[in-house]
């Protein structure tokens, strides 16, 4: 253990990885509408450096922000000041980290190179390598495309599940758009093995893939990714660099062309919710868009997110009811129902905009009003405890029963759509 550790603080120092020392984690409950206006003020606060982990919007949900060792006094001052509750959610937030990173170097070592995995998190590298394993392993059905690339110059994979014929009605999954969501990437790549092995195993599976094909990006954000396991693993934006100004990249769920630039999107190239400069102006965000585009013939859009637990559909840009409000909102429900089923987690469903806030320029407001009805965002595990920091021994459960979520919702499209 004391090797692991030395080897893990020279690894981190060598890869000069930003450090959290002192950083808390806190979860605020608000009260009131004047509560919320407070902590909207020290979020424009930007000496502070703070990262809202949960923004501030309703009272109904906790605010849970990372705040930096030397802003941790006058955040707490400012709080107190203001009656507002807060307790410690997580006390020192790179003592988290560092346990996650021995965990990696420890069950990477403890793997053989023949078999990947799924119950820890991998590198960029290694995921891309599980791909082709998969392609080859099932090469029936999987096949591996490159539908572009990021910001810095990295592949677009996507999993193909298909058991021929053309243009056939089609089912789009994402993971890992943001690239900090790390159980997303980790069970987006346990789905893919799951799909693969389930064909001629599960008649349902086998009849869905007998009938539609399926696409599966299990990262969106590579070169975000990729920074989380080089350099800063709370990077949730892309790489991209704009003109006029120093700050880097651009949040890819607000950058799509969907009540762009409104509410809940920030024009502050500073911000982790900067929208960009433009409508799809990302081009890994631009790539799913001519994808799909292109293909002409996809009748769900599914994407994961964490944390918060959470099943949600359109619209975030907007407070208005979609025009399939009742049959999403009832499938929303029975996926929500199938994930309890499994370990008992408890998700709740809703549009974006009355169940987190408003927020524009989202892929499945994109996706909806492009007329692809069944467009669903799923939080996954856990509402707070560990963030986005989820212990790998949480992907599997995690996995286990969004697949069970996602594969209600499916078999409901592969029944209705036409």
């Amino acid at each position: 253990m004391k090797l692991i550790l030395i080897f893990s603080a020279l690894f981190g120092a060598a890869l000069c990885l930003e450090t959290f020392v002192g950083h808390q984690v806190l979860r605020i409950k608000i009260k009131n509408e004047e509560q919320v206006r407070n902590l909207q003020f020290l979020e424009t606060l930007e000496h502070l450096k703070l990262d809202f982990w949960i923004n501030p919007s309703t009272f109904s949900r906790p605010v849970d922000v990372r705040v930096p060792a030397n802003s941790l006094q006058a955040v707490k001052v400012f709080l107190e000041s203001h009656r507002i509750e807060y307790s410690i959610l997580i006390e020192d937030l790179q003592a988290v980290l560092d346990r996650e990173k021995q965990e990696m170097v420890a069950s990477q070592q403890m793997e053989r190179s023949s078999t990947f995995n799924y119950g820890i998190y991998h590198s960029l590298s290694s995921i891309y390598e599980e791909l082709d394993n998969l392609a080859s392993e099932y090469s029936n059905i999987v096949s591996k495309l490159q539908i572009g690339q990021s910001y810095e110059k990295r592949p677009l994979y996507v999993l193909k599940f298909s058991t021929g014929g053309s243009n056939r009605p089609a089912i789009w999954l994402d993971a890992g758009i943001h690239s900090r969501e790390w159980v997303t990437q980790a069970s987006a790549m346990w789905i893919a093995k799951k799909l693969a092995s389930d064909y001629g195993n599960d008649p349902s599976i086998t009849s869905l893939l007998d009938k539609m094909d399926v696409f599966l990006l299990p990262v969106t954000n590579p070169d975000g990714y990729e920074f989380t396991h080089t350099t800063n693993r709370m990077w949730r934006k892309t790489r991209s660099k704009h003109a006029g100004s120093l700050c880097i990249g651009v949040d890819p769920n607000r950058n799509w062309d969907a009540g762009f630039g409104g509410p809940g999107a920030s024009s502050n190239p500073c911000s982790d919710s900067y929208r960009g400069p433009s409508a799809n102006s990302e081009v890994e965000v631009k790539s799913v868009v001519d994808f799909i585009k292109n293909h002409g013939n996809v009748v769900a859009f599914l994407t994961l997110h964490s944390y918060s637990q959470l099943l949600m559909y359109p619209y975030g840009y907007k407070c208005t009811q979609p025009a399939d409000y009742a049959e999403l909102d009832a499938l929303g429900k029975a996926a929500a129902n199938a994930i309890q089923s499994l370990h008992g987690t408890t998700f709740t469903v809703g549009s974006i905009c009355t169940t987190i806030y408003q927020a524009s320029g989202g892929s499945i407001d994109w996706s909806y009003d492009y007329g692809i009805k069944y467009s669903f965002a799923f939080e996954l595990r856990d509402t707070g405890r560990y963030g986005f920091l989820l212990p790998a021994s949480q992907i599997i459960p995690t996995a286990e029963e969004t697949w069970l979520g996602l594969k209600t919702i499916i078999e409901h499209v592969r029944d209705n759509a036409h």
